[in-house]
């Protein structure tokens, strides 16, 4: 008898333990029978025997408990306890736990016959491919588990092997998480290639890699192959140059992505270009992120230009670029142009706008009530005319009137409790509070609040203010 049959799973929190983990042996427990394990790999070392040989030894009961706790054993793994606290919830958060490729074992000798948990943890484990190795083997299995997130577990080139050779089997992953594998150019043709014909998977995040100029080529030719993938995380890798010209290509065809991050990859004005093209073409995209991806006030230009025929993008965010009031125009005036424009929100957090900008935005505001435009501040005439004392009493008129504090004020904006709120968040929620504020004087206010132009006002300069 092997050592999985030990820790065989059952289908009851207390039932008798089949004999063999596949369905088919569940219904023939009293015939012994032998079952061959298939290796992921020819050249594979790994003990990848997830199912136990039947037996004619009597079946004994065991509780998912039990279970975990023979399979730590045998694979000399230490539990984790919090699993066993965590059994019968969808969700199992074991993210920074310290398994390792042996504590993945156990795990997945666990979760076999787990039919509570769907979505599945496990970013910072060290897995590494042998981990990983063991689960997908007990994804083949278990068809309950629907998003798995794997980042930050060296799995390396090894490691998408297993993962991908899983796709071809796995019916119930819709999403996957692998940031900070790793994964370099030939990875992403793997990737390329596995997901070329699989429409399962509708979420894919690869950010914090090492994919550069070849393998956004490769990304490119699975964009345009793919018609499953509805978020693709790519933030964070070196997609520059021709690469990011050949993603572009991909998106300009694709028809089911809807939300894309390419923060962080450098794109610069040459795959600014190539994006505005495929903008204005592409029809499903709706939130794009190029923060920090060095384009200049010419990328944004021809970036814009795709927006002036695009009626599906909701979200643009491009906080981080050397952009000036000059790129910051040309996003109002192709908003301006395109009267089919479904934008929401704009991110330019970082960029510092002048009067014109602020007329312009106005003009817009009165066709599109319901956009927003996150901007650092206004630049000119507008902060230097303006009396301190006229904003500041109109806004302490405001809290009077309430009996609140400044303090109080921005505490309700602060959701997570930083301390800090943005400068849109504080703008957007004097407008709708009504407070008479006319443009210039609430964009003085915010700039005297965030004298050091952060894009953010810390509120702890108003803890010593009295209510």
């Amino acid at each position: 008898m092997s050592d999985y049959e030990e820790a065989q799973p059952s289908e009851e929190e207390e039932t008798t333990a089949p004999s063999d983990l596949s369905p088919e042996a569940t219904e023939q427990e009293d015939s012994p029978t032998s079952t061959q394990v298939e290796e992921i790999d020819s050249d594979a070392d790994w003990d990848t025997d997830l199912e136990a040989d039947d037996t004619d030894q009597r079946a004994r009961r065991v509780t998912p408990t039990e279970l975990y706790l023979q399979a730590c054993q045998l694979c000399g793994a230490v539990p984790a306890s919090f699993y066993l606290r965590r059994l019968g919830n969808s969700t199992l958060n074991l993210n920074h736990h310290g398994l390792g490729p042996l504590g993945a074992k156990a795990l997945a000798i666990a979760l076999v016959s787990d039919l509570d948990v769907i979505h599945l943890e496990l970013e910072d484990n060290f897995l590494q491919a042998e981990g990983t190795h063991y689960l997908m083997e007990m994804l083949n299995e278990n068809f309950t588990i629907q998003s798995v997130n794997l980042s930050n577990n060296h799995l390396q080139s090894k490691g998408v092997k297993c993962i991908t050779k899983l796709l071809a089997e796995n019916v119930s992953i819709k999403s996957l998480k692998m940031s900070g594998n790793g994964f370099v150019d030939e990875d992403a043709r793997t990737f390329a290639e596995a997901f070329a014909n699989n429409y399962r998977v509708k979420e894919l995040v690869l950010s914090h890699n090492q994919l550069c100029e070849k393998g956004g080529h490769y990304l490119g030719q699975m964009l345009g192959n793919n018609e499953g993938i509805e978020t693709l995380d790519l933030s964070w890798n070196h997609l520059r140059m021709s690469g990011a010209v050949a993603l572009c290509a991909g998106l300009k065809v694709n028809v089911t992505l809807k939300q894309l991050d390419l923060s962080y990859n450098g794109f610069g004005n040459v795959g600014a270009q190539a994006l505005g093209e495929a903008l204005y073409h592409n029809n499903t995209l709706v939130l794009l992120d190029v923060s920090s991806n060095r384009i200049s006030d010419e990328g944004t230009r021809v970036l814009f230009q795709g927006l002036a025929a695009n009626d599906s993008l909701r979200v643009l965010r491009m906080a981080s670029n050397p952009i000036t009031k000059v790129g910051a125009l040309a996003l109002l005036t192709s908003m301006k142009n395109n009267p089919k424009s479904a934008l929401e929100e704009v991110n330019i957090s970082t960029v510092l706008v002048n009067e014109q900008f602020v007329e312009l935005l106005d003009t817009i505001l009165q066709d599109h009530s319901t956009l927003v435009v996150q901007y650092q501040g206004v630049s000119g005439s507008i902060t230097r005319n303006k009396k301190p004392s006229d904003a500041l009493k109109i806004f302490q008129g405001y809290l009077d009137e309430r009996k609140e504090s400044f303090m109080d004020f921005f505490q309700t904006l602060d959701n997570e409790g930083t301390m800090q709120v943005s400068n849109s968040d504080f703008r957007k929620a004097a407008q709708q509070a009504g407070i008479l504020l006319d443009k210039h004087q609430l964009e003085w206010l915010i700039q005297n609040f965030d004298m050091e132009c952060t894009g953010k006002i810390n509120y702890s300069q108003f803890a010593e203010q009295p209510s």
